[in-house]
């Protein structure tokens, strides 16, 4: 077993030298992250901005963690890579109505597959989030106006309905949790960067529209539609519910009172998508399950994403396993659960086996459901720099913390 001993030394020490060495386009700005499962093999030099806004939100937090003295790393170096990939993704993957591209060249050129450039709300929304993270940092009003813009020019697309949500489209007749979720955690960086009411009620109105659509009692629906036997209806992401826990409770200081933003509700919800998402048979988060847990069930269309939800629902990924690190014990303390504290370590001890990789490393990201490599990359065709190293910052900041 891979040794997992310092949350601290195995962010600075694997994960973010691994990024450092094999990430950074110093010439034209931006990151480089369309490399293998294993990290092994760099496949493309192309851009998702989708990653590239992900890259300057890490990069710029690491870079303050650094010249805080909360991390043993070069905070300078860190936050000149954070300027340079927010020019980038300004310079070249913002269209002129004010979207972003979905993907460009290594030197910026905009690739259009035949129907349009503008393929993903998400794109956008992670690029107001690095956009905003930067702002935070540095003070850039700039930067924070920019991110504002984005934020809202998104939120109203997505309001109208009118929008694209590429690698995952979303089908008739369903709501996605995916978009109100992401929502909460921009809306709370970029209020932190510009303090402006706008943005605050968007993360309010966010917040209301997952009490009002996506909860029922400790279960979160990922995306419930007409037909409540549908599979699309039933089927349940545990990794996106441990996520969506600790953005409420990281912004509930913004939302204010709302019951969203009591630890105890919040421990619920986390508590039961592990009831129905642990696999007790190989260990490990499984990728989808049914709300009762198990493989997910009900009626199907033939919509692509059902096919996806089939074909994957018992893969281990990276992203869920990053995300519980950090929410199990975030949330046994805040809320007082043992219990969680125990998943914590559970956790810990699954990732430590089967997706770390060794000294200077970064993670693995997919694997077959008894936990060995599984071929191929996931959504975008990229090893992204976000969730892992987000979660190590977060779970170090949190360890630090008095108990």
């Amino acid at each position: 077993m891979t040794s997992f001993a310092s949350t601290q030394q195995h962010l600075v020490d694997d994960v973010v030298r691994w990024w450092l060495g094999h990430g950074p386009d110093v010439r034209e700005g931006g990151v480089w992250t369309c490399w293998s499962n294993d990290g092994s093999e760099l496949v493309s030099t192309d851009k998702y901005t989708w990653s590239q806004g992900r890259w300057v939100y890490l990069t710029a937090h690491l870079a303050r963690a650094g010249h805080q003295g909360r991390l043993p790393v070069d905070g300078e170096r860190l936050l000149a890579l954070a300027e340079q990939s927010a020019r980038f993704i300004r310079d070249h993957q913002l269209l002129p109505d004010g979207r972003t591209a979905y993907l460009t060249t290594t030197d910026g050129t905009v690739i259009d597959p035949g129907d349009g450039a503008h393929q993903s709300i998400f794109a956008d929304m992670f690029v107001a989030l690095g956009w905003g993270a930067l702002a935070e940092i540095t003070g850039s009003d700039e930067w924070g106006s920019r991110a504002s813009r984005l934020l809202q020019g998104a939120r109203a697309v997505m309001r109208s309905g009118d929008y694209r949500s590429e690698p995952y489209p979303v089908p008739a007749g369903h709501r996605s949790l995916a978009l109100p979720m992401i929502t909460v955690n921009v809306a709370e960086q970029v209020f932190r960067a510009t303090g402006e009411d706008s943005v605050r009620q968007i993360l309010i109105q966010a917040a209301d529209e997952i009490a009002e659509h996506h909860l029922v009692g400790s279960d979160v629906l990922e995306m419930p539609g007409t037909d409540p036997a549908s599979l699309l209806s039933r089927h349940r992401t545990p990794g996106h519910i441990l996520e969506l826990a600790w953005f409420l409770w990281e912004a509930r200081d913004i939302i204010g009172e709302h019951p969203l933003t009591d630890a105890g509700r919040l421990a619920d919800l986390a508590e039961n998508a592990l009831a129905i998402g642990w696999d007790n048979e190989h260990g490990g988060l499984l990728r989808y399950t049914d709300a009762h847990g198990g493989a997910p069930s009900g009626t199907t269309t033939g919509h692509v994403y059902e096919q996806l939800v089939q074909d994957t629902w018992d893969t281990k990924l990276w992203w869920p396993h990053a995300e519980l690190l950090y929410a199990s014990p975030l949330l046994a303390k805040v809320a007082d659960r043992p219990a969680l504290a125990a998943w914590h370590q559970r956790s810990r001890d699954y990732v430590a086996a089967h997706f770390i990789q060794g000294p200077g490393q970064e993670w693995v990201q997919n694997l077959n459901r008894d936990g060995s490599p599984r071929a191929g990359v996931v959504a975008l065709p990229v090893k992204d720099p976000f969730h892992v190293a987000r979660a190590l910052l977060k779970l170090a900041e949190l360890e630090r913390e008095p108990q």
